[in-house]
Protein backbone atom coordinates (compact mmCIF):
# COMPACT_ATOMS: atom_id res chain seq x y z
CA UNK A 1 0.00 0.00 0.00
CA UNK A 2 0.94 3.76 -0.56
CA UNK A 3 -0.27 7.05 0.55
CA UNK A 4 -2.05 7.79 -2.84
CA UNK A 5 -3.87 3.91 -1.57
CA UNK A 6 -5.18 6.06 1.38
CA UNK A 7 -7.91 8.50 1.40
CA UNK A 8 -9.97 10.98 4.41
CA UNK A 9 -13.69 11.17 3.56
CA UNK A 10 -14.79 14.76 5.30
CA UNK A 11 -17.11 13.94 8.57
CA UNK A 12 -15.65 10.41 9.10
CA UNK A 13 -12.89 10.17 11.67
CA UNK A 14 -11.14 7.39 9.73
CA UNK A 15 -8.80 7.21 7.08
CA UNK A 16 -10.07 4.45 3.83
CA UNK A 17 -8.34 2.25 1.44
CA UNK A 18 -9.16 2.76 -1.82
CA UNK A 19 -10.25 -0.72 -3.48
CA UNK A 20 -11.70 0.61 -6.55
CA UNK A 21 -13.13 3.74 -9.03
CA UNK A 22 -16.48 3.48 -9.80
CA UNK A 23 -18.31 5.08 -12.97
CA UNK A 24 -20.50 7.79 -9.63
CA UNK A 25 -17.59 7.78 -6.99
CA UNK A 26 -15.17 5.16 -5.24
CA UNK A 27 -15.25 2.26 -3.06
CA UNK A 28 -13.47 2.39 -0.13
CA UNK A 29 -12.66 0.33 2.85
CA UNK A 30 -11.90 1.70 6.40
CA UNK A 31 -8.82 1.00 7.53
CA UNK A 32 -9.79 0.08 11.16
CA UNK A 33 -10.63 -3.24 12.64
CA UNK A 34 -14.03 -3.56 11.36
CA UNK A 35 -12.98 -2.89 7.92
CA UNK A 36 -16.40 -1.73 6.78
CA UNK A 37 -16.98 -0.95 3.16
CA UNK A 38 -18.43 2.39 1.21
CA UNK A 39 -18.94 3.91 -1.95
CA UNK A 40 -17.99 8.14 -1.79
CA UNK A 41 -19.77 9.86 -3.97
CA UNK A 42 -19.19 13.21 -5.94
CA UNK A 43 -21.47 14.24 -2.82
CA UNK A 44 -18.51 13.57 -0.56
CA UNK A 45 -14.90 15.20 0.23
CA UNK A 46 -12.53 12.86 -0.33
CA UNK A 47 -8.82 13.57 0.06
CA UNK A 48 -6.32 11.59 -1.34
CA UNK A 49 -3.34 11.84 1.08
CA UNK A 50 -0.58 11.88 -1.60
CA UNK A 51 -2.31 14.94 -2.62
CA UNK A 52 -2.28 16.84 0.98
CA UNK A 53 0.50 19.60 1.78
CA UNK A 54 1.37 21.26 4.76
CA UNK A 55 1.98 24.93 4.21
CA UNK A 56 5.53 25.86 5.10
CA UNK A 57 7.27 29.67 4.74
CA UNK A 58 10.09 28.33 2.64
CA UNK A 59 10.36 29.10 -0.85
CA UNK A 60 8.95 25.61 -1.89
CA UNK A 61 5.54 27.12 0.26
CA UNK A 62 4.35 23.53 1.52
CA UNK A 63 5.61 20.18 2.07
CA UNK A 64 4.04 16.92 1.07
CA UNK A 65 2.38 14.84 4.13
CA UNK A 66 4.23 12.00 2.91
CA UNK A 67 7.16 13.62 3.67
CA UNK A 68 6.28 15.27 7.06
CA UNK A 69 4.80 11.73 8.30
CA UNK A 70 8.18 9.76 7.32
CA UNK A 71 9.98 12.87 9.17
CA UNK A 72 7.57 12.07 12.35
CA UNK A 73 7.99 7.86 11.83
CA UNK A 74 11.83 8.75 12.06
CA UNK A 75 12.20 10.84 14.99
CA UNK A 76 9.24 8.84 17.34
CA UNK A 77 8.89 5.21 15.11
CA UNK A 78 5.01 4.98 15.94
CA UNK A 79 4.60 6.79 19.38
CA UNK A 80 4.23 10.37 19.82
CA UNK A 81 2.90 10.07 22.87
CA UNK A 82 -0.23 12.89 21.37
CA UNK A 83 -3.93 12.45 20.70
CA UNK A 84 -6.91 14.45 19.96
CA UNK A 85 -6.85 15.60 23.83
CA UNK A 86 -3.40 17.37 24.09
CA UNK A 87 -3.38 20.86 24.82
CA UNK A 88 -2.94 23.07 21.65
CA UNK A 89 0.79 24.58 22.66
CA UNK A 90 2.15 20.43 22.98
CA UNK A 91 0.75 20.39 18.91
CA UNK A 92 1.91 23.01 17.66
CA UNK A 93 5.95 22.59 19.24
CA UNK A 94 5.30 18.85 18.43
CA UNK A 95 5.18 20.10 14.53
CA UNK A 96 7.42 23.11 14.81
CA UNK A 97 9.84 20.12 16.10
CA UNK A 98 9.36 17.86 12.89
CA UNK A 99 8.86 20.80 10.28
CA UNK A 100 9.99 24.13 11.86
CA UNK A 101 9.03 26.34 8.90
CA UNK A 102 5.55 25.56 8.67
CA UNK A 103 3.21 28.19 8.66
CA UNK A 104 1.86 28.94 11.59
CA UNK A 105 -0.59 31.03 10.25
CA UNK A 106 -2.08 28.46 7.72
CA UNK A 107 -1.97 25.29 9.99
CA UNK A 108 -4.37 25.31 12.56
CA UNK A 109 -4.57 23.30 15.75
CA UNK A 110 -6.97 21.09 14.06
CA UNK A 111 -5.20 20.05 10.99
CA UNK A 112 -2.24 19.25 13.61
CA UNK A 113 -5.02 16.51 15.29
CA UNK A 114 -5.67 15.61 12.42
CA UNK A 115 -2.11 14.76 11.19
CA UNK A 116 -1.36 13.09 14.78
CA UNK A 117 -4.76 11.01 14.45
CA UNK A 118 -3.58 9.83 10.39
CA UNK A 119 -0.22 8.73 12.02
CA UNK A 120 -1.41 7.06 14.61
CA UNK A 121 -4.00 5.06 12.28
CA UNK A 122 -1.30 4.51 9.64
CA UNK A 123 1.13 3.18 11.87
CA UNK A 124 -1.53 0.67 13.60
CA UNK A 125 -3.09 -0.62 10.02
CA UNK A 126 -0.52 0.09 7.12
CA UNK A 127 3.31 0.89 8.82
CA UNK A 128 4.96 -0.40 5.61
CA UNK A 129 3.43 3.08 4.17
CA UNK A 130 6.47 4.35 6.36
CA UNK A 131 8.38 2.22 5.27
CA UNK A 132 11.32 3.99 3.02
CA UNK A 133 11.54 2.91 0.00
CA UNK A 134 15.07 2.05 -0.33
CA UNK A 135 14.80 0.48 -4.35
CA UNK A 136 13.08 3.71 -5.59
CA UNK A 137 15.82 5.84 -3.79
CA UNK A 138 18.50 3.24 -4.68
CA UNK A 139 17.15 4.06 -9.05
CA UNK A 140 17.16 7.25 -8.44
CA UNK A 141 20.52 7.64 -7.28
CA UNK A 142 21.98 5.18 -9.86
CA UNK A 143 22.98 7.06 -13.41
CA UNK A 144 23.23 5.23 -16.21
CA UNK A 145 27.11 4.75 -17.32
CA UNK A 146 27.98 7.57 -20.05
CA UNK A 147 28.21 6.31 -23.50
CA UNK A 148 32.00 6.81 -24.94
CA UNK A 149 32.19 8.33 -27.79
CA UNK A 150 33.84 7.06 -31.08
CA UNK A 151 36.21 9.10 -32.53
CA UNK A 152 36.82 8.32 -36.44
CA UNK A 153 40.45 9.26 -37.38
CA UNK A 154 40.66 11.33 -40.82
Amino acid sequence: MEFSDIASVSGKGNLFKIIQPTRTGVVLESMDEHKKKMIATMHNKVSILSEISIYTTDSEGALPLEDVMRNIHAEFDGDTDLDKNSSPEELKSFLKFILPDYDESRVYVSDIKKLVSWYDQIVKQAPEVLAEKKEEKEKTTKKPAAKKEETKGE
